[in-house]
């Protein structure tokens, strides 16, 4: 009987004690926290900051000196001295059109103004010895005259038939061929300067009392999309379009700007006029149709957690974006890692990685 009650006694030992220890092991398990751990992401502090403001605008390209090219006079092309591309001096040949008949005319004129001279220098001497009446004379002196006339007129006919660069430049597309007949007025091809551009663009009339000229001038173009070329404000037109109430402006670009004349360029005047803005780096926002977002970063129960907030932004500069409305100098927000945050998501913020300007 003594050892029914020893083996009972030592088998409640042995489940008192394991009883113990399964529920210390479900007491911690009650209180780990399994729910997903920090996400990682890097964070900026919303700073304050002066901007100026900028007047955008939408420009064209052209060239100090650049025309269009064509013939004074019809006929067929007899020989083109340069190839489309060419780079040429002022006064090169570039085009002859066929001139076989104004040369045989001037080879006549020349002959019979050789005349006329012979018989004005002799109607001279003898009108000085009164051989012969003024009249004769007066008719000698006119047709010298005419003759002369008549061979400038030649020559000048002479000079429509040949296309010379009027100052240098580089040349376009060439649009005839030889054989080819052209009309007057027919364009042959472009000449433009590429050493001076400018912008031509218009803004509100309402701007005029703050432009100036020299004002500094950014120009963006699509076919460089990271690169930012540099203008001064050179004129301002002297009236205002009455239809559209804006004023125009041109802008020169700075030299070797490698653009081309007929580019669409954006425009930004600096008008020099600060105004205080918050400012958060670019990859902070994240931009959608239904509003544009950060995530801010805030201490909660010892832990950071990320709260999303609908931002309004303004201008973007140098790789930060100015926001107008919703977020506060000083705060947190994460500029990297957003698309793995949620609200209410807690985060651990990477302090290895600085981003510039910070």
């Amino acid at each position: 009987m003594r050892a029914y009650v020893s083996a009972g006694l030592l088998l409640l030992v042995i489940f008192g004690s394991l009883s113990a220890y399964l529920y210390r092991q479900f007491a911690m398990l009650s209180d780990a926290d399994f729910g997903p751990g920090p996400i990682t992401v890097t964070a900026a502090t919303a700073q304050e900051a002066q901007w100026d403001t900028l007047l955008a605008a939408v420009g064209t390209v052209s060239a100090a000196r650049g025309v269009e090219l064509s013939s004074e006079s019809s006929g067929q092309v007899a020989s083109i001295r340069v190839a489309s591309g060419d780079r040429v001096r002022r006064g090169d040949l570039l085009l002859t059109l066929d001139d076989r008949e104004e040369k045989a005319s001037r080879e006549n004129q020349v002959a019979s103004l050789e005349l006329a001279r012979l018989l004005y220098e002799r109607d001279r001497k003898l009108i000085a010895q009164k051989s012969i009446p003024q009249s004769q004379f007066d008719r000698s002196r006119a047709d010298l005259e005419q003759a002369t006339a008549q061979l400038a007129e030649t020559e000048a006919r002479l000079d429509e038939k040949r296309i010379q660069a009027p100052f240098s430049g580089t040349v376009g597309i060439v649009h005839v061929k030889v054989g080819s007949y052209v009309n007057a007025g027919d364009s042959i091809t472009s000449l433009q300067d590429l050493s001076e551009l400018e912008v031509d663009f218009s803004v509100p009339a309402r701007y005029y009392p703050q432009l100036r000229e020299g004002q500094a001038i950014t120009v963006k173009v699509d076919a460089y999309p990271d690169r930012v070329f540099s203008a001064r404000l050179r004129a301002l037109d002297a009236s205002v379009d009455p239809d559209t109430n804006s004023l125009l402006l041109r802008a020169a670009l700075a030299p070797q700007s490698a653009l081309l004349p007929g580019m669409f360029v954006q425009l930004e005047i600096a008008m020099g006029q600060l105004n205080p803005v918050i400012t958060v780096p670019e990859t902070a926002v994240t931009y959608s149709l239904q509003g544009h977002t950060v995530y801010v970063l805030a201490q909660e129960e010892g832990a950071q957690t990320a709260t999303v907030r609908i931002v309004e932004t303004g201008d973007s500069r140098n790789g930060r974006v100015a926001i107008l409305a919703g977020l506060a100098a000083g705060e947190r927000v994460a500029t990297s890692g957003q698309n793995k945050l949620f609200k209410g998501a807690r985060v651990a913020v990477d302090e290895t990685v600085v981003l510039e300007g910070l």
